[in-house]
């Protein structure tokens, strides 16, 4: 399939596993893609696997982005439950998606479905929120394509690859969401 010419119906989402480990060093060893993650670029299937297993486990929410069989990206919604009392019914989103997937309406479509499905299979969630590098904004974009309203930006909010990082938050709240 080439990569201009699929449609967005064949996008889907599905739990990623260990078997997906060499899809995931496709997009997980480009610098395009890991410069706004938090993590570093994988170097070997092994930081991968380990990336995916002990990321599945923390997160209420881990799915990969598939096109047709191929992992193309994950998506994450990780709890406050448990860490911050105060923030029990919060979480906070996360996606990456390969750089050639970039631009083509993938990111936004995979936003929305995981919202529904937080707020559905949550059901003490009532803040669903991002934060996102000032400098990344295309993601800025798809989060408010999906949905979610921009609150403010989080100065020097992450110490991430050697510097200090000013970020911008985002959220969703559960009823604003099929309003």
């Amino acid at each position: 399939m080439e990569q201009d010419a699929f449609d967005l119906a064949h996008i889907s989402l599905r739990p990623l596993s260990l078997s997906d480990a060499d899809d995931f060093m496709v997009w997980a060893t480009d610098e395009r893609v890991a410069k706004f993650c938090t993590w570093e670029s994988s170097t070997s299937k092994d930081a991968a696997a380990d990336y995916i297993q002990n990321n599945a486990k923390s997160c209420s929410l881990f799915q990969a982005i598939c096109l047709g069989d191929r992992v193309i990206g994950f998506i994450s919604v990780r709890s406050f439950e448990g860490n911050d009392e105060g923030r029990a019914k919060s979480a906070e989103l996360g996606y990456v998606l390969g750089f050639k997937y970039w631009g083509k309406g993938i990111a936004t479509k995979v936003v929305k479905q995981v919202v529904e499905m937080a707020f559905a299979d949550l059901p003490d969630l009532e803040r669903l929120e991002a934060v996102v590098d000032v400098e990344n904004v295309a993601s800025q974009r798809v989060l408010e394509k999906a949905g979610f309203r921009r609150e403010g930006i989080l100065r020097k909010f992450l110490f991430m690859k050697g510097k200090s990082r000013d970020m911008v938050m985002f959220s969703v709240i559960s009823d604003e969401v099929g309003a």
